[in-house]
């Protein structure tokens, strides 16, 4: 027959063995949502980078088109 000290041991291991389960799950769920964030993110300013190096190469080459339009060379 189990004694009521083995009793209260064994749940006691049992809270403290699902709560440290529990635990490292919710740990896990918030380390891959800040991944995802950070990787969001980064991908947002790279996007970023990409038409802002767009945007200059268009007005680059819009620059020569301009020059020649106030040259009165119209092609």
């Amino acid at each position: 027959m189990v004694g009521r000290a083995e009793r209260n041991k064994d749940f006691m291991q049992d809270m403290v063995q699902n709560t440290a389960s529990r635990v490292g799950n919710i740990t896990t769920i918030i380390t891959t949502a800040v991944v995802d964030v950070a990787r969001e993110v980064g991908e947002l300013i790279t996007d970023g980078f990409e038409m802002r190096d767009a945007a200059k190469k268009a007005e680059q080459a819009q620059q020569p088109k301009q020059i020649e339009q106030y040259r009165g060379e119209d092609s």
